[in-house]
């Protein structure tokens, strides 16, 4: 048969089960699928394929699966640092999305953020905002694989300025996105037990039940947050959700940092997954998350960076680092977090916790194309003695060379192939002079 596509001459680590390593590796593709993962030999004569991509002697990977993003907030990058989180959300974040999210910059700014992914090596993203319809769109544009929620809060927000319609208001855009693209997922986003109440909770949770859909939901992000929702509940966020019937194994809890033993447990015997943002918790001082302890429960654990205004970038390469970094100092113990661990958090595990595990996350037979090849003629690569180390420890989203996602070229050599950057720049450095002009 032609393959669509042939990538080949590089080292695959492929994150299959047997976590098979291939000193020289080629991989064939077909109708945006893996058609074949074999060894490669250069005195070997390569089948037909319409396209034929010479890694070089680089690294060919799985791309990477970002769980947790807030795609539009790269508008507010570097907009308020080194402040805590009720202060940063309430004095700075809200008031700054009330004034200056609309289509138009969201639309824009999300563009950048998929840019940025798809740049550093990150081919699926699961994302959670309002306007989410532009965010959509931009996806769609830039030809990266997004699970995506309609933000779900009790009090006005962008584009739904009537709290009373925000479960409505989700769940219009999950019907409108649902069948458009191979590529979009659509979810639906509450953003916390304490900004929804537990009946908006109940409702949007059932509305996600009921269509076979993922629910994403922040959860025990802070002290103060699981101190005060524990003094007026009388239990913790994850005994309350757990009690309104919203856990289960489509439920995705981001942060999770508070969560006790009693919580861990809850959350293990009720299949929901976890997504772990080290490098935001660690930036807004939030606490670490007791990852070692969740994976000993055996709940799955994806990475995600969070958005980049509490980042403040969405390189999970730097987030797989400061991963594995964390939880051995945290615990005393270098044996924690090991870069094996670490490296399916972001690929396989994290492809599992947003519902894509089927479809993403590592290269085998059958799977979606989403791959990514690595530059490794670097001084900060050389020698490498453990592919899975370097990805871990040394590797950074610069050393992204090609980028294919559903059997389909987005990034070669650097160039970013479905998005103009030079003009994404200017519009938006329009929107910065005017954020800077009234609020800084």
């Amino acid at each position: 048969m032609t393959y669509d596509m042939i990538v080949y001459n590089g080292l695959v680590v492929t994150v299959n089960p047997d976590f098979d390593i291939l000193k020289s590796g080629m991989i064939f593709i077909h109708d945006g699928r893996i058609a074949g993962v074999e060894q490669y030999d250069p005195d070997t004569v390569l089948p037909g394929s319409r396209e034929l991509i010479d890694a070089k002697g680089g690294l060919i990977m799985p791309g990477l699966v970002n769980t947790h993003t807030h795609i539009p907030m790269t508008l507010f990058r570097g907009l308020a640092d080194d402040i805590a989180l009720d202060v940063w959300l309430n004095e700075y974040i809200f008031p700054a999305e009330a004034k200056y999210i609309n289509p138009e910059s969201v639309f824009y700014s999300s563009l950048l953020a998929c840019a940025e992914m798809l740049l550093s090596g990150t081919t699926t993203c699961c994302d959670g905002y309002f306007l989410e319809d532009e965010v959509a769109k931009s996806v769609d544009i830039s030809g990266i694989r997004a699970v995506l929620g309609h933000g779900v809060i009790d009090f006005p927000a962008p584009g739904v300025p009537n709290p009373s319609d925000n479960v409505k208001t989700a769940l219009a855009f999950v019907h409108k996105w649902q069948d458009v693209s191979p590529l979009i997922t659509p979810s639906i986003f509450c953003h916390s037990p304490y900004t929804c109440s537990a009946d908006t909770l109940k409702k949007a949770k059932n509305a996600a039940r009921s269509r076979g859909l993922l629910f994403q939901i922040h959860a025990a992000e802070t002290k103060n947050e699981r101190d005060q929702f524990l003094y007026k509940n009388k239990m913790t966020s994850a005994a309350s959700m757990n009690e309104l019937g919203i856990l289960d194994e489509n439920t995705l809890l981001v942060h999770g940092v508070w969560f006790d033993e009693h919580d861990i447990d809850i959350v293990a015997k009720s299949g929901a997954r976890i997504s772990h943002n080290p490098e935001s918790n660690m930036k807004l001082a939030s606490g670490i998350a007791p990852v070692p302890d969740f994976l000993k429960a055996e709940i799955i654990v994806g990475l995600g960076t969070d958005g980049c205004a509490s980042n403040n970038n969405l390189d999970l390469f730097q987030e797989m680092d400061f991963a594995a970094k964390l939880h051995k100092v945290n615990t005393l113990d270098p044996r924690t977090a090991d870069a094996k661990t670490i490296l399916k958090m972001a690929t396989i595990e994290g492809a599992k916790a947003i519902g894509l595990g089927s479809i993403t996350g590592s290269l085998e037979k059958g799977k979606q194309a989403d791959i990514i090849i690595l530059n490794t003629s670097s001084p900060h690569l050389f020698p490498m003695y453990n592919p899975v180390s370097h990805i871990v420890y040394s590797i950074t989203g610069s050393d992204v060379r090609d980028v294919i996602v559903r059997g389909r070229t987005v990034v070669r050599n650097r160039k970013l192939l479905t998005i103009n950057t030079d003009d994404l720049f200017d519009k938006i450095q329009v929107f910065a002079d005017r954020i800077c002009a009234e609020s800084l």
